[in-house]
């Protein structure tokens, strides 16, 4: 994210979620461009996203895992927003994909009995809720300088559940490393 926001407009070109750029066949734009941000302004709400996501959900993963999770997060999302707002031409920002982790972060931790998680993850769908019948609220708008795609939150977080069914996230399957069985090849000593 830092990396393309330096780039500044150079990157919103080349990387934004752009209909038409994706329909003559620009398909990397349907991932990288969460990665890209409105300004630094924009830049700096989905970085301080990022990092209440990591101080309230911390998860020993790898980080092989983190980027799978973003990859697949972000794709799903744009896809979704793809098929199902075909009024969309340009988006950019990485709020969809952190609202999907925040979900893999908090159910896990609600299945545990942690009701500050609990609570963490009620506000999250009621938000997500709440945007779809409201909107965004106008302020958020004018200091972004551009349109909140509250649908990108809606699929980014359904990309996440999932994801989550997929690869064991909520069970707590995804992160256990497997030691290997015990070799049955006799040694030497025997």
């Amino acid at each position: 994210m830092l990396v393309a926001e330096f780039l500044g407009d150079w990157a919103r070109t080349w990387l934004a979620f752009d209909r038409a750029a994706i329909a003559d066949g620009q398909w990397w734009r349907l991932l990288t461009g969460n990665f890209a941000h409105l300004g630094w302004y924009h830049w700096m709400l989905n970085a301080l996203g990022v990092l209440v996501l990591v101080l309230l959900c911390p998860q020993p993963l790898s980080l092989w895992i983190w980027l799978r999770r973003v990859a697949l997060i972000g794709i799903g999302m744009s896809l979704c927003l793809w098929w199902f707002v075909p009024g969309l031409v340009h988006y950019v920002g990485m709020s969809g994909v952190i609202h999907g982790l925040f979900l893999l972060g908090l159910a896990p931790q609600v299945r545990r009995g942690d009701l500050i998680a609990l609570g963490c993850l009620l506000y999250l769908l009621g938000k997500i809720g709440w945007e779809l019948y409201a909107g965004a609220p106008l302020s958020d708008e004018a200091a972004i300088g551009g349109r909140v795609v509250v649908e990108s939150h809606l699929f980014g977080t359904l990309s996440a559940a999932v994801y989550g069914a997929v690869f064991g996230s909520f069970g707590g399957r995804e992160g256990r490393r497997h030691e290997a069985a015990p070799s049955s090849i006799p040694n030497d000593d025997e």
